[in-house]
């Protein structure tokens, strides 16, 4: 079953600004009118980068509602909407639903460790109660379950589950889930050390957090490839390396934030229970964006 594909290129799991005293709705409208400029294909608001487990409720909406209004359409808008609650997870859904989201990005359920099998009714719920695509997040490296080919290939079979943000670093898992959901699944890299090696598995492009810093050349690593410049794609990922390890070298978000903060782009701030980059690794971090003229 062929599905509508959400986008093509790099969408960015964008940033939330925020500071002591709450978000910063200016910083965030300023953001995605500079993401939009330099070309980006899409944006994921509320993602993991964007510190959705920490954000009340009412923030949640806001921001969710606020840049949907502000995007107002010009590029795809994605929107995290997963939670280890599946009645929760609904009910973000449906928020994001009612925002005119394009597309939801749903993680699987963390710290419950659930079976296969509840995955797949779990997301079955959730792609039910929705009216918009669903693209499911596996990241097993944050929440302790692993979404397996065989599980893809069931879930390809529900019309409004549409694509896959893969994170698990598992190219060899990976290869058996496309034996598996041909083209009824479109395939995303969640990891931007691998966005050429999931491009030439046939993937559809990269939710990226190097696209924060870097959104143009981001998806220029893509669109090189689709343009069948495949040396030159892989030349710019392979440039971007250490940058990438350099924004990966503390948890996400604590280096993009940095990252962006010493950009002008925010305050270097995050909620408990994160901290700031140390130091040591944001000065590593910051040769490295001066050596490519980005501060």
């Amino acid at each position: 079953m062929t599905k509508k594909t959400i986008f093509k290129g790099a969408a960015t799991a964008l940033i939330t600004p925020t500071y002591e005293g709450g978000v910063d709705y200016k910083k965030l409208s300023e953001l995605i009118d500079w993401q939009i400029n330099q070309g980006i294909d899409a944006l994921v608001i509320c993602g993991t980068t964007g510190e959705a487990a920490t954000l009340t409720h009412a923030e949640y909406e806001k921001v969710v509602g606020m840049s949907a209004e502000y995007i107002g359409g010009r590029v795809p808008m994605i929107v995290g909407a997963g939670s280890n609650c599946t009645e929760k997870a609904i009910e973000l859904t449906k928020i994001a639903c009612s925002c005119k989201a394009d597309a939801i990005l749903s993680v699987t359920p963390y710290y419950n460790k659930s079976t296969q099998r509840g995955l797949v009714k779990t997301y079955e719920a959730i792609a039910d109660a929705s009216d918009k695509p669903i693209i499911l997040y596996n990241v097993p490296s944050r929440t302790g379950v692993n979404i397996e080919p065989k599980t893809y290939a069931e879930l390809a079979k529900h019309p409004n589950i549409s694509a896959i943000k893969e994170a698990s670093g598992n190219l060899s898992a990976l290869m058996t889930t496309l034996s598996l959901v041909g083209d009824s699944l479109d395939i995303y890299s969640g990891n931007d050390d691998q966005i050429y090696p999931l491009l030439a598995l046939g993937g559809k492009g990269v939710i990226s957090v190097l696209s924060n810093v870097i959104p143009a050349y981001t998806s220029q690593i893509c669109h090189e490839y689709f343009d069948g410049n495949e040396g030159k794609s892989l030349k710019m990922q392979l440039d971007a390396l250490p940058l990438i390890n350099a924004l990966f070298s503390e948890v996400n978000p604590i280096p993009v934030k940095a990252a962006m903060a010493a950009m002008g782009m925010c305050e270097n701030y995050v909620r408990l229970p994160l901290v700031t980059m140390s130091e040591d690794k944001a000065e590593e971090m910051y040769k490295i964006m001066k050596t490519m003229n980005i501060i």
